[in-house]
């Protein structure tokens, strides 16, 4: 019986290991850069994704974690390379949902990234794909990219002004009603170029603060609507 109780507790495990996912690799301007491994010890990983713990879902907009997905884990190692007007593609090693839609965002840091980890109204969106066509309930989204061909492409606004930079993509899955879950995860970056571009205004937006649960793009029942419409959360796209 105990030998039973340990199998099942280690299939339990090994299902939250394999279900759900989260950015695993980076490509800037061409060039590969390693992403953190969650269910592998910190010591020894040089990257340049921001440390995160679990491929499961963040399930509240107000959570500490819907930053980056874990706080206070300090810089990492390495920093990507990318000259504004540049591609970003992100990569993930697994994902299992089709239903939502894929968001990019951008915080500027200070001069070194040990200065800044994302805090405040410093956040905007370069990148979105929700209900690309279809209804609601029977269309096609974001989610469903991501989840046929394993990564995202993403252009950097050719106008952005140089310096140092966290990119955050994240991925809302809607597939459970009224039950959204969130998957965010952050990388440094150092954007190059003569661009003069920095979003002000409402295109800035906190991480927790962008989102409420009571959001419609957040908490809705997906299969309940026949819309052809769809409101992805956070601010409008900054494209420089």
């Amino acid at each position: 019986m105990k030998f039973a109780t340990i199998l099942s507790a280690s299939a339990v495990l090994f299902g939250q290991a394999i279900a759900h996912g989260g950015v695993t690799t980076y490509v800037f301007d061409g060039v590969t850069y390693p992403g953190f491994s969650p269910y592998n010890s910190p010591t020894g990983q040089s990257t340049i994704q921001r440390q995160w713990s679990t491929y499961d879902p963040i399930l509240s907009a107000t959570a500490a974690t819907i930053r980056c997905n874990t706080p206070g884990t300090g810089p990492a190692a390495q920093v990507a390379t990318v000259k504004a007007g540049g591609s970003v593609i992100a990569k993930w090693a697994q994902w299992t949902h089709a239903e939502g839609p894929v968001m990019v965002y951008m915080a500027k840091v200070g001069s070194t990234f040990a200065s800044g980890d994302g805090n405040g109204a410093v956040w905007f969106k370069i990148d979105e794909g929700g209900l690309l066509s279809g209804t609601v309930n029977k269309g096609t989204w974001g989610l469903g990219t991501v989840l046929k061909t394993l990564q995202w492409t993403t252009t950097i606004p050719a106008n952005l002004a140089p310096g140092n930079y966290l990119i955050r993509h994240e991925l809302l899955a809607l597939h459970q009603a009224n039950t959204p879950q969130f998957y965010p995860e952050c990388a440094q970056v150092k954007v190059t170029g003569s661009g003069t571009g920095n979003p002000s205004g409402t295109y800035l937006v906190s991480f927790p603060g962008a989102y409420k649960m009571s959001d419609p793009g957040v908490t809705i029942d997906i299969y309940s609507s026949t819309a052809t419409t769809y409101k992805i959360p956070g601010p409008a796209k900054w494209t420089g």
